[in-house]
């Protein structure tokens, strides 16, 4: 009777262990099949894709070991590419960087050019009101609004001479007419006394 138990024994233990085996196979699959999709390996996702129980992880120190194996190998390859892409970062923050700093500079001289110019005009400003006194500038103003009535009696003379110039040229017209028509009666009596 001894045989018995220790025959199901072995039997249960021979089913556990294939039972594990098929287990950490599943493991092994799910952390390659994780890998090659390049998703991140964790516990949860290779007991959620192998079927098998986070406990089962925990506990079997092979698929432990599996597992924190290939979190390693991600972590590092999650680390080269985060430095790849801080060194793309930081390529590019100091291409921008240089520039900004080029755009300062030319700014820095544009500004330099616009001060040297602002003060050259304020300069030409200051002698400008330095030399005109309020008697001379009371004087200009006077000269100007009698240079303005001027302008105006000159306007207004002129379009009275144009007036008197457009008269004269009709009567001229017509003085011409009629020295045309006295010298044709003079060249042709009969014609005169006809009419």
């Amino acid at each position: 009777m001894n045989n018995v138990p220790e025959s199901r024994t072995a039997a249960a233990l021979a089913a556990r262990r294939s039972k594990t085996e098929a287990a950490l196979l599943r493991v092994h699959e799910s952390i390659a099949r994780l890998q090659r999709e390049k998703a991140q390996v964790s516990v949860a996702a290779v007991a959620r894709r192998a079927n098998v129980s986070r406990t089962f992880l925990y506990d079997n120190s092979e698929a432990r070991a599996a597992v924190a194996a290939a979190m390693a190998k991600a972590g590092d390859r999650r680390t080269r590419m985060l430095t790849a892409q801080d060194d793309e970062r930081e390529a590019t923050w100091r291409e921008r960087a240089l520039n900004a700093e080029d755009a300062l500079k030319a700014a820095q001289v544009e500004i330099l050019t616009q001060r040297t110019r602002i003060g050259e005009l304020l300069g030409q400003i200051r002698y400008l009101q330095a030399e005109w006194t309020e008697e001379a500038i009371q004087r200009i103003t006077t000269e100007n609004t009698t240079l303005k009535q001027k302008v105006r009696q000159l306007t207004a003379d002129n379009r009275t001479l144009d007036e008197r110039l457009k008269a004269a040229r009709s009567n001229l017209r017509f003085q011409d007419r009629r020295v045309a028509d006295l010298e044709a009666q003079i060249a042709n009596p009969s014609q005169g006394v006809q009419q």
